[in-house]
C-alpha cells in the first residue's frame, strides 16, 4: 500500500506523541513506592515503546525513500 507524504508525516507525529506519553507512564510507574507491584504494566509499556520505536523507524525510512 502506498501512503502520501502527508499521511506519513502525520503518522510520525502521532507515533512521537504516543512514545512521549508511554515514556512518561514508565517514569511514573517506576517512581511509585512499590514499582514491582506494577511489573505487568511496566512490561506492557516498555514493549509498546519498542513497537512504536520500530514503527517510527519504518515511517522515517519510508519518508526518506519518498524524497
Amino acid at each position: 500500500m502506498t501512503y502520501s507524504q502527508t499521511e506519513l508525516t502525520e503518522a510520525l507525529r502521532q507515533i512521537d506523541s504516543t512514545l512521549h506519553k508511554l515514556r512518561e507512564v514508565v517514569k511514573t510507574l517506576e517512581a511509585k513506592d512499590n514499582p514491582a507491584r506494577y511489573k505487568s504494566q511496566l512490561t506492557l509499556a516498555r514493549r509498546r515503546i519498542e513497537a512504536f520505536t520500530i514503527a517510527k523507524d519504518l515511517v522515517e525510512r519510508e519518508l526518506k525513500n519518498a524524497e
